[in-house]
């Protein structure tokens, strides 16, 4: 279910999206993330698609992120701390390759409306997470 867009002109439109990206992108990259738990809510709000447009064109979107933040972070002492899990890292990809191409089989049965609602969980609980560990650490 697609939404109309937030602005209707085109200019502000791709303005405000390369504004976002803009943040999205340090974000993501200070955090050593894809950011798509940032890019999917905005591409929905900016953009008004639904979540499994907002969700492919995230996958787009993140791959360039994902890209730099991997160079950037082989290069830190995050990435030396990182191999030292090498075999959580590598049953994590596995899991995660076979999730997306289940999630992929599926896409075309799960409705946009059901997508949104556990992302809206999913988005929730992270952020009671971040903000309590946040807490706990000041």
């Amino acid at each position: 279910m697609s939404h109309p867009p937030l602005f209707a002109s085109s200019l502000v439109l791709y303005v405000s999206g390369s504004v976002a990206g803009f943040f999205i992108g340090a974000i993501a990259a200070i955090l050593g993330v894809a950011g798509g738990e940032f890019i999917i809510p905005t591409i929905m709000i900016l953009y008004g698609l639904d979540a499994k447009v907002a969700g492919n064109l995230s996958l787009c979107i993140s791959l360039p992120t994902m890209l730099v933040a991997f160079f950037r972070y082989s290069q830190s002492d995050q990435f030396r701390q990182m191999l030292m899990h090498k075999s959580f890292v590598i049953w994590m990809i596995l899991g995660s390759l076979v999730g997306s191409i289940m999630g992929a089989i599926l896409l075309k049965w799960v409705n946009s409306e059901v997508l949104v609602f556990l992302l809206g969980i999913i988005l929730s609980i992270s952020a009671f997470k971040v903000f309590y560990h946040t807490k706990s650490v000041m």
